[in-house]
């Protein structure tokens, strides 16, 4: 039902900063988790970072920690991920992904995710 929607990728130098932005093309409840991940070639989907879109803190993976935000419009139905002090091993495919589930220490498993979409590809260069 839910249709996720990435955008902002591109090619970026070490160091410099990159927004990401992922729409909802339909309605979610307040109380769902949204988050994003990441997959480089030959490794598994990882998470990001996750917000609870009924409140509450965000959360990070650590090595994110302290360089990338995530923020929600809900005017927009809109989760952003604000990505500075960019390393070569940030590069990857993202993806937006939206549960039904609240957001909780647990966030970054990917069974708690129901809808996902497509992938905004992440380049960094050293």
């Amino acid at each position: 039902q839910v249709q996720l929607v990435e955008s902002g990728g591109g090619s970026v130098q070490a160091g410099g900063s990159l927004k990401l932005s992922c729409t909802a093309s339909a309605y979610t409840y307040s109380s769902d988790c949204m988050g994003w991940f990441r997959q480089a070639p030959g490794k598994e989907r990882e998470g990001v970072a996750a917000i609870y879109t009924g409140g509450g803190r965000p959360y990070y993976a650590d090595s994110v920690k302290g360089r990338f935000t995530i923020s929600q419009d809900t005017a927009t139905n809109t989760v952003s991920l604000q990505m500075n002090s960019l390393k070569p091993e940030d590069a990857a495919m993202y993806y937006c992904a939206a549960s039904l589930f609240p957001c909780d220490g647990n966030w970054s498993r990917l069974w708690r995710y129901q809808y996902w979409g497509q992938g905004t590809q992440v380049t960094v260069s050293s």
